[in-house]
């Protein structure tokens, strides 16, 4: 695969960090102080503080005193590769005083943060240009989701209705499919029909996203191995693309090429050789994620995307898996803001029931994040130790990254066309935070104080 030439990223100014003052411990020998240094320099993010650990670790005769930590290659903003180094560092393997023995938890959001553009999207227009969404039970499009309006689904109806019959495959990649195409395309990607009439309606913004949803909601009919390959044939093609590609997609046009972040994958195969145990949280279809997965070492086993139930004979249906208090077929908790912190506690932590929505006690959480995104939100503030924010100025997670109230939050331009800089200051005091019913607020702290209105810095 080709990959595009490194965008230089300027070297900024340096960037304060609070510094708390150290917290009186009782020392239990060597290894607790040594532990407690280490944790403590993360927290701060400052390296020398690390010192004490490295050298114990030096001395000791311990199992990883001469073992050697993997190194993070160079290509990061300002000082977050020393940052994510230390995170290895002192969490790592090789450190025979971290903070805990058990096997450190990193979780990775996938579309915009491992890999440049969604693969999810990829996959819909795939699916659109070879005619491989079937036609709904009866033409009766509200069978594809909960939340879909009746004004949606007659358009759906209109445009798709006539050219096959239910169960089986439009033919949305030739010409008489054309309209058909656009209308899905407009659905899913803007959330309104062609006419502007709102597609989705009646659905909690912390936990779902009927867009996101409807993707593998409109795979139903198809096995689990037959869209792994319909995955893999898009991958291929938006890896031999070039970088800023476009594809017909009906009788438009949309965003046709997809690249794997150098910086991140580098990441993820160090993180994996200093002992963590790293896993994939994504808003895409499991079996898209899964697929690509595979190109950073990850297997399938570590990927949380959106998962449809199945019937007996192993075919998915347009229904979804549950989380936490939500059932399987309820259709309404994915891998979503909210609903990212159940599934990563249910399937990461083994954590069942209501419980899994709720934030864990820290030994049974994350230590590291990274994401792009609102809907990566809660499990970034989940990471007990390091949150990685890759920009793409998202009101919410920008305002909490920038405020960075307890230091362990970085961010990080895009590595691939970053974005410019934001003109206007991010409305963390008014409209920063999207409510279980959609409406705007203030982003809240943990203790409830108002995030102030935050500057772009990183860009």
């Amino acid at each position: 695969m080709t990959r595009p030439a490194p965008v230089p990223v300027p070297a900024p100014a340096p960037v304060p960090v609070p510094v708390h003052a150290p917290v009186p411990v009782p020392v239990r020998g060597l290894r607790a102080a040594a532990a407690a240094a280490a944790a403590a320099a993360l927290a701060a993010g400052t390296l020398a503080a690390a010192a004490p650990a490295a050298q114990a670790s030096a001395a000791s005769g311990r199992p990883g005193a001469h073992c050697t930590a993997p190194r993070i290659a160079a290509g990061w903003y300002g000082a977050n590769q020393a940052r994510l180094q230390q995170l290895i560092d002192t969490y790592g393997a090789c450190n025979p005083y971290r903070p805990s023995r058990a096997k450190p938890v990193a979780v990775f959001d996938w579309d915009n943060t491992v890999v440049k553009n969604d693969v999810g999207d990829a996959t819909m227009y795939w699916l659109l240009r070879n005619g491989r969404i079937r036609q709904p039970a009866a033409g009766d499009w509200t069978t594809t989701s909960r939340h879909l309006t009746p004004p949606a689904a007659t358009a759906l109806a209109a445009a798709c209705g006539p050219l096959a019959a239910p169960g089986t495959p439009l033919p949305t990649g030739t010409p008489e499919g054309t309209g058909c195409a656009d209308e899905i395309a407009a659905v899913y990607g803007t959330a309104a029909t062609r006419a502007g009439a709102a597609a989705f309606a009646g659905w909690d913004h912390r936990t779902t996203e009927p867009a996101y949803a409807w993707l593998p909601q409109l795979m139903q009919g198809w096995t689990a191995a037959e869209v792994r390959g319909f995955a893999a044939a898009a991958r291929t093609e938006n890896l031999a693309a070039p970088v800023g590609a476009k594809q017909q997609v009906g009788s438009g046009t949309a965003t046709g090429w997809v690249r794997y972040y150098d910086q991140q994958k580098d990441l993820i195969t160090a993180l994996q050789k200093a002992g963590f145990d790293v896993w994939i949280s994504s808003a895409s279809p499991q079996p898209v994620v899964e697929v690509w997965a595979a190109g950073v070492g990850i297997g399938a086993d570590h990927v949380i995307g959106i998962r449809n139930t199945t019937t007996r004979s192993g075919t998915f249906t347009s229904h979804l898996k549950g989380c936490g208090s939500v059932r399987d077929g309820a259709d309404t908790m994915i891998t979503y803001i909210d609903g990212k912190r159940c599934w990563i506690n249910q399937e990461v932590f083994g954590v069942r029931g209501p419980a899994a929505e709720k934030v864990q006690p820290a030994a049974r959480r994350q230590v590291f994040a990274a994401g792009d995104s609102d809907t990566d939100v809660s499990f970034l503030r989940d990471a007990t130790a390091l949150r990685l924010v890759v920009n793409r100025n998202k009101n919410e997670l920008m305002c909490r990254a920038y405020d960075n109230s307890d230091g362990k939050w970085i961010v990080n331009p895009m590595f691939i066309d970053p974005k410019k800089q934001k003109t206007t200051l991010y409305p963390c005091s008014t409209t920063g935070y999207t409510d279980h019913d959609g409406t705007a607020g203030p982003v809240r702290r943990g203790d409830t104080s108002v995030v102030p209105d935050q500057q772009d810095t990183v860009y």
